[in-house]
C-alpha cells in the first residue's frame, strides 16, 4: 500500500458539493486514490510538503489535436479564418507519419502537463502513411496522463465537394471497423481507466451524414462517447444551412448526436434554441476560447449555456490554431471573454476554475475525477504562490486564473508524480524536443 501526503498546503480546493477551501489542508494519496482530505492528517508513507502552495485537482482537457504541436505558427495560416486556415495545414499535415504523431502528441501532453492537466482527450482525424490512434495511445501512456483518445475521421474530400485533399480522406466502411479495433483493444470501461476510446468524424463538412449517423450507432453499440466539431464559426453554420437546410443543432439531433454521451467541439456559435436542446439532452460542450479569438470565430455564448445547465469543460484545442497548450491560460482566457461580452460580473475566477476541472470531468462522463474527495482518483495539481507572478496576491485562488502561476510545481496522476518540482518526471523532454524540432524542419522541406 503505497501512500504520500501532501501537507500544509495555503490551501486546497476540493471542488466537492460544497466547494469546500481548506486553509492548511492536507491530502493524503494511498493507492492512486484520494484518502483523506482535511487538516492534521498523517502517513507513514512520503511526504510532500505543499506551504505558499494551493492544491487543486487535476485540469482536464476536452479539445486537442496533439498532432498540431508540429505546426505552429506556419506563416500561410497565421491570419486566416477557419476554413482557409485548414486549406493552408492540410497539405502539410499529409506529409507527418506514425513517428511524427507520436512525438508531437509526447510535445503536447508535456506542455499540458506543466499547466496542470491530468486528464486530456485528444481528436486525431487524419492518418497519414500509415500513422494510427495507437501512436497517441503509446504517447499518453509513457508520460502518464489521464487519455480520452478520439478516433477521428474525414470521407468527404475535395472530388467530392468536401474541404480536405482527397489524399486523407478514408474509405467510410474502413473508418467503421478501425473504430472497432481501437474500442476492442484499448476502451477501458472501468473505474480509474487510464485509457478511454471515443468515436469522433472530424465535422459535417468533413463526412457524410451516413457516417455520422453509423458513428454514432456503433458508439452506442459499443458503450463509447461521441465527439465533433460543430457550429465554430459564421463559416460553419452558412456550410449547414446550404448543404443540409438546417441548423448545426438541428442536423446534430437529427442523426443522433446529442445526449450525455456527446460533446461538440466550439460551438461558438449556438443559438438560443441549440442551447435549451443541449441543456435538456445533457449533451456537453468543449470551449476553446483562444483558438476562437485565434481565428476569430467568436465569443461562445458560455454564460448562457452555464446558466441553462449545458455541461462546459475547456478545451486547447489543436496547437495550429492557438497555438499554445495551457489549461490554466484557457481558463483565464473563458473568463476574461465572458466579461467582455456580458460585464465584470459575468464570471468569476473560481468558476473558472471550476469549469477547467469539475466541469471537464463532468463532459467526458468521469465522475471519478474533477474534484479532491475521499475515493476520487489522485489526479492533483499543486500551485506554488508564493513566486513573481503572484507577488502581493490577497486571494491566492483566485490569483492562479487572475494573475498566476502558469505552470504547476507538481502534478499527480493516478497517484504517480508527472511533474516534479516543476519539472517533467517521467520522459526526457529536451530529447523529444530536439526530435520535434528535427521532425518540424523536415516537414518545412
Amino acid at each position: 500500500m503505497r501512500e504520500i501526503l501532501i501537507r500544509g498546503a495555503a490551501v486546497v480546493v476540493t471542488m466537492d458539493a460544497d466547494r469546500r477551501e481548506l486553509a492548511g489542508g492536507d491530502v493524503l494519496i494511498r493507492d492512486g486514490v484520494v484518502a483523506g482530505v482535511g487538516h492534521g492528517l498523517s502517513s507513514s508513507g512520503e511526504v510532500l510538503e505543499a506551504a505558499g502552495c494551493v492544491v487543486t485537482p487535476g485540469f482536464v482537457n476536452t479539445h486537442h489535436h496533439l498532432y498540431q504541436t508540429l505546426t505552429r505558427a506556419v506563416p500561410g495560416g497565421q491570419d486566416a479564418l477557419l476554413f482557409g486556415w485548414l486549406k493552408t495545414l492540410y497539405p502539410i499535415w499529409a506529409r507527418m507519419g506514425p513517428e511524427e504523431i507520436r512525438v508531437s502528441a509526447l510535445v503536447g501532453l508535456a506542455e499540458l502537463a506543466l499547466t496542470g492537466c491530468s486528464l486530456t482527450s485528444d481528436h486525431l482525424y487524419l492518418f497519414p502513411n500509415g500513422a494510427r490512434l495507437d501512436d497517441t495511445i503509446d504517447a499518453a501512456r509513457e508520460i502518464g496522463l489521464r487519455f480520452h483518445a478520439t478516433r477521428g475521421a474525414m470521407s468527404i474530400g475535395e472530388s467530392a465537394g468536401g474541404l480536405p485533399p482527397d489524399s486523407l480522406v478514408e474509405r467510410e466502411p474502413a473508418i467503421l471497423e478501425d473504430c472497432i479495433r481501437v474500442i476492442d483493444a484499448f476502451h477501458d470501461r472501468g473505474e480509474g481507466a487510464m485509457v478511454r476510446v471515443g468515436v469522433a468524424p472530424c465535422s459535417p463538412f468533413s463526412v457524410s451524414r451516413e457516417l455520422m449517423r453509423d458513428a454514432a450507432l456503433l458508439a452506442r453499440d459499443k458503450g463509447v462517447m461521441l465527439h465533433t466539431h460543430l457550429a465554430e464559426n459564421d463559416e460553419d453554420i452558412a456550410y449547414s444551412l446550404s448543404q443540409f437546410g438546417c441548423r448545426p443543432g438541428q442536423y446534430a439531433e437529427d442523426l443522433g448526436w446529442t445526449g450525455d454521451d456527446v460533446w461538440h467541439a466550439h460551438c461558438v456559435k449556438l443559438d438560443g434554441a441549440e442551447i435549451d436542446l443541449f441543456a435538456r439532452s445533457r449533451t456537453g460542450v468543449a470551449h476553446c476560447p483562444c483558438s476562437n479569438c485565434r481565428l476569430g470565430s467568436g465569443i461562445a455564448p458560455v454564460r448562457a449555456m452555464r446558466d441553462a445547465g449545458v455541461k462546459v469543460g475547456l478545451g486547447v484545442d489543436g496547437s495550429a490554431s492557438n497555438d499554445a497548450g495551457s489549461l490554466v491560460g484557457e481558463a483565464r482566457q473563458a473568463m476574461l471573454l465572458q466579461r467582455v461580452a456580458n460585464g465584470a460580473d459575468a464570471m468569476s475566477a473560481r468558476e473558472a476554475l471550476e469549469i477547467a476541472t469539475l466541469g471537464g470531468a463532468r463532459v467526458l462522463g468521469r465522475t471519478d475525477c474533477g474534484s479532491l474527495e475521499p475515493g476520487k482518483r489522485a489526479d492533483i495539481a499543486i500551485w506554488d504562490v508564493s513566486g513573481v507572478e503572484a507577488a502581493g496576491a490577497w486571494d491566492p485562488v483566485a490569483a492562479l486564473v487572475l494573475c498566476g502561476p502558469a505552470r504547476v510545481r507538481d502534478l499527480f496522476v493516478e497517484g504517480r508524480q508527472v511533474v516534479r518540482a516543476g519539472q517533467v518526471a517521467t520522459i526526457d523532454l529536451p530529447r523529444v524536443m530536439e526530435n520535434q524540432n528535427r521532425l518540424a524542419r523536415r516537414l518545412m522541406g
